[in-house]
């Protein structure tokens, strides 16, 4: 990181030493911890935005239309899906 700021941070005693905890068996310091921490905290927000977003443009009657719609090619041979 290049470009950083400091941010005195207070924790509860016990999530501090269970970040600690997952620092160390990670193998990061808990600067970089916290840091990845709050940035997948940040995306997760990020994604719910973008969803709720693209939902409120939905036009689902065109959807459901789509869905009922004759037409098409049956399956071919190849196509399953292995699980």
């Amino acid at each position: 990181m290049t470009d950083t700021s400091t941010y005195p941070l207070r924790l509860p005693k016990s999530v501090k030493a269970e970040a600690e905890k997952l620092a160390r068996e990670e193998g990061i310091s808990m600067n970089q911890f916290v840091a990845t921490a709050v940035a997948e905290k940040l995306s997760a927000m990020r994604t719910v935005e973008f969803f709720a977003q693209r939902r409120s443009r939905a036009d689902l009657a065109a959807f459901r239309k789509l869905l009922r719609r004759q037409g098409g090619d049956p399956p071919r041979a190849g196509d399953e899906i292995v699980g």
